[in-house]
């Protein structure tokens, strides 16, 4: 049996409804892919951070086992890379027999790049060294060189600007004509694919910086939409006040933008959007030419979200709302079965690694949290499939330990840094009413907390330390082994 290729195009910050069929934005080659694939509607990353995300992508496990936490590359990082012993897809495909391309943003690691876990580097400026354990200062440089920045009190803001004093500008939206060099990413790839011979199995990773903030796309893709036709989401009047106040404090720094420049930061990221699924059209396009789209397996997929306005909250962090983790999960040709559906079983982004192996053909005896989703391309039900999503954040270099359970009709949220959250998806899909006081709904509280610490035990998650000042859940670790019964509510 032929063993198939592999292109992999991952975004960075796109929410999971903007691919089809769900179609918040314009991607008609998106569509293209959906129409020869499979499109996972409910498709979940375990933290809202790049680093935590892409390491889970690469390795199947959850950042408990992988060891990255956040940002690797900030000199207060809680990681900087994998622990020792984490063995990534790539190293297997490599060893058995793939020709591995990368192009773009890896993310995964401060010490090491793609090259040094089986990949040929196409188009990838980083360079990678082993940092001595002592404290690093160099962030600070950036404020010395410019003099403190300056305060920016009186100071007339302009269209889009968040000012900050003594912070460096920001601006949230504009255009570019090549933003973040995707474009340039895209070209390296395209000239990838028209180069890489037929007599090796390949695997090309494509890892634009798109949507990213700040949103900045090409003039022509804002041109595809009507600013008068950008709606506001639907928690955006949320005041958050039943919500922890590091949410407002975060929701706080948007307080600047007017309604009508949250419609314009929308627009722009839609067209943000649009734009990587031109650069991946291109792709696209020489498979077909090569006549190769039969023969690789094309995933089109993000690594966190965006909360894109929600609760007037825009890019990614802490609050725990489904925007940050939901995101891009479509599978096509590479004898995709029953092309153009959609599943809405519950996928994480943990499931790719296992599902490349099972696809070429490499056994693997490792374990692995995720899932191979080789049985829904093959048009088959997988027997026992999850019912429970989890997340893990040990919060974006300065702020705190959180971890939620969600799947059917209630989602908890446990914050070590202020209270709970409870909301129940069915009634409240938007997360605007915080339920987590309702004590006709500590029984579903209770079930879902035993839960969330059964999974943190399985997947090696050390977050049980019972001294009195930090063992501040409902229901602690031990009940993940209590055999009472839970109570009628369901969660």
């Amino acid at each position: 049996m032929k063993r198939p290729n592999f292109l992999v195009f991952m975004t960075d910050h796109q929410r999971g409804d903007t691919q089809p069929p769900l179609g918040l934005a314009k991607t008609p080659n998106l569509e293209r892919l959906f129409q020869n694939g499979v499109a996972f509607r409910q498709a979940y990353c375990p933290s809202p951070h790049c680093c935590p995300s892409r390491a889970t992508f690469f390795s199947g496990l959850y950042p408990s086992e992988h060891g990255v936490w956040n940002n690797v590359d900030v000199p207060n990082t809680l990681s900087r890379g994998l622990y020792d012993g984490v063995r990534l897809f790539s190293e297997d495909l490599k060893e058995n027999g793939y020709r591995m391309l990368f192009s773009g943003k890896w993310h995964v690691s401060a010490e090491e790049g793609p090259d040094s876990r089986g990949f040929e580097l196409v188009y990838h400026k980083k360079t990678y060294q082993k940092r001595p354990n002592v404290p690093d200062t160099s962030e600070w440089e950036l404020y010395k060189k410019a003099g403190g920045f300056g305060d920016t009190a009186g100071q007339t803001r302009r269209e889009g600007e968040i000012l900050r004093p003594y912070y460096p500008d920001y601006q949230q939206y504009g255009a570019k004509e090549n933003p973040f060099g995707d474009t340039d990413v895209a070209e390296h790839a395209c000239q990838a694919l028209e180069q890489v011979g037929t007599d090796q199995p390949f695997f090309l990773f494509v890892g634009p910086l798109g949507p990213h903030d700040p949103y900045i796309p090409p003039q022509r893709f804002l041109d595809l939409y009507d600013p008068a036709e950008i709606p506001l989401p639907e928690s955006f009047s949320d005041d958050m006040d039943d919500k922890p106040a590091l949410y407002r404090r975060t929701r706080d720094r948007y307080a600047q933008l007017t309604p009508e420049e949250h419609r314009e930061s929308i627009r722009r990221y839609l067209a943000f959007c649009s734009y990587e699924d031109w650069l991946f059209g291109q792709l696209l396009n020489v498979l077909e030419k090569r006549n190769l789209l039969e023969d690789t397996v094309v995933v089109y997929v993000s690594d966190h979200g965006d909360y894109v306005g929600a609760h007037r909250l825009w890019a990614k962090g802490l609050p725990c709302f489904q925007e940050a983790y939901h995101i891009c999960s479509v599978v096509g040709y590479g004898g995709v079965k029953n092309p153009g559906r959609t599943e809405d079983a519950l996928v994480s982004l943990a499931d790719y690694a296992p599902t490349f192996l099972e696809l070429a053909g490499i056994p693997c005896s490792r374990r692995m949290a995720g899932r191979s989703l080789a049985p829904f391309l093959r048009g088959e039900q997988p027997e026992g499939w999850r019912t429970r999503l989890f997340t893990q954040s040990n919060g974006n270099e300065v702020y705190g330990i959180q971890r939620a359970v969600f799947g059917g009709r209630y989602k908890y949220v446990f914050n070590a840094f202020d209270y709970d959250e409870l909301y129940d998806l069915q009634e409240d899909p938007h997360e605007t009413v915080n339920l987590i006081r309702r004590p006709d709904l500590q029984p579903v509280v209770k079930e879902l907390c035993r839960e969330l610490w059964k999974f943190a035990y399985e997947n090696s998650d050390n977050i049980v330390n019972p001294y009195i000042m930090t063992a501040l859940a409902p229901y602690g670790p031990g009940i993940a082994f209590s055999e009472e019964e839970t109570g009628p509510a369901r969660a």
